[in-house]
């Protein structure tokens, strides 16, 4: 398939730019496996397309307030986008600045200073000289809010560009689907027999990177580090033998689910994935997916066009345009079920 074919027209007043007053008063839009239209529904309605005995899997990575502001010995001012802590003092990070800074050089954030070790390919290694990063970014770090959402981050920011559910530190992106659910939601599907599970992939700024090739099998997949274990591992196993159905919450989920299951069976796993899910990709693990909307011609859209069908899913997002539902990370969801 040629990028061209995961091109579609949304009008930029759809593009959300704030989240909603709260997390639960976003719209859903339910595409069922068969051919009989599309639902739309309100996010709090979400309990009702569920069953006891489903299982669902969060992805419980934490955003990191990864985007800094500094300059270098020469004065000249620098972006800093942390992308993975390597450890305590290093991380690789993209570096924005009129010059790429050299082996060796030295940019100051606030009163501290990051040393350049060195370039590995778009990246930089960057080592503090004193204390660590983690203290570094919540001192002077901003939310890493998308590229579509054109204002400065701010406090709100803060908390609802987090999960409720997220409690390990290290994405520069959020799993924006989990965005919607509120403790409220959680105890209501607790409550009638839905389980759930949880993975971790820590989601890198290579998320928003375009596809820079009209033939997507010749696309690279950005690396991306994830973990799935012996107790999802189980849980999933559990879901199957009862006859429920196993909902990844979020395209971050469906990438941990799968690159675990990638030799036919899921196990547990730990390490870096490249995994490009697009159409023709035979899915091994995952029955459901809640989502949000993802941009035009993006590999997430291709991966739930894997998923649901392409000319189906095409139909639901021309389908969301017209009913003006919001996209992108603080914009409205998607409940898909899985095309038989």
């Amino acid at each position: 398939m040629q990028l061209s074919d995961f091109h579609y027209q949304l009008p930029e007043s759809l593009i959300a730019q704030q989240p909603s007053a709260r997390r639960g008063d976003s719209r859903l839009l339910h595409v069922p496996a068969g051919d009989d239209g599309f639902h739309d529904r309100q996010f709090r309605e979400l309990s009702g397309l569920f069953r006891p005995g489903d299982l669902l899997v969060f992805n419980d990575t934490r955003v990191l307030p990864a985007r800094m502001h500094g300059e270098k010995e020469t004065g000249g001012r620098v972006e800093v986008l942390v992308e993975r802590l390597v450890s305590e003092t290093r991380a690789l990070a993209h570096v924005r600045a009129s010059k790429s800074p050299r082996s060796g050089g030295r940019i100051r954030i606030g009163d501290a200073w990051l040393v350049m070790e060195e370039r590995q390919e778009e990246l930089f290694l960057l080592r503090t000289e004193a204390g660590g990063f983690a203290e570094l970014m919540q001192a002077h770090g901003h939310m890493p809010l998308p590229p579509y959402i054109q204002r400065p981050d701010n406090e709100l920011d803060r908390e609802r560009y987090q999960t409720v559910f997220g409690d390990r530190p290290g994405a520069v992106a959020a799993p924006t689907a989990g965005l919607h659910f509120d403790r409220e939601m959680l105890d209501r599907l607790a409550a009638m027999g839905v389980e759930t599970a949880r993975v971790t992939l820590h989601v890198g700024a290579g998320t928003f990177q375009p596809v820079r090739v009209d033939d997507i099998d010749r696309h690279t997949m950005h690396s991306e580090w994830l973990e799935v274990g012996e107790t999802t591992v189980a849980a999933v196993e559990a879901a199957r033998a009862r006859g429920g159905r196993v909902v990844a919450v979020g395209t971050t989920s469906v990438r941990c689910l799968e690159t675990a299951a990638a030799d036919g069976r899921l196990t547990s796993y730990t390490g870096d994935t490249r995994l490009f899910i697009r159409p023709g990709y035979r899915f091994r693990v995952i029955d459901a997916l809640l989502t949000n909307f993802h941009l035009p011609e993006s590999t997430l859209l291709m991966l739930v066009c894997a998923f649901s069908g392409y000319e189906r899913t095409m139909a639901a997002y021309r389908h969301a345009v017209e009913q003006e539902y919001r996209f992108f990370s603080y914009g409205d969801a998607m409940f898909l079920e899985r095309k038989t």
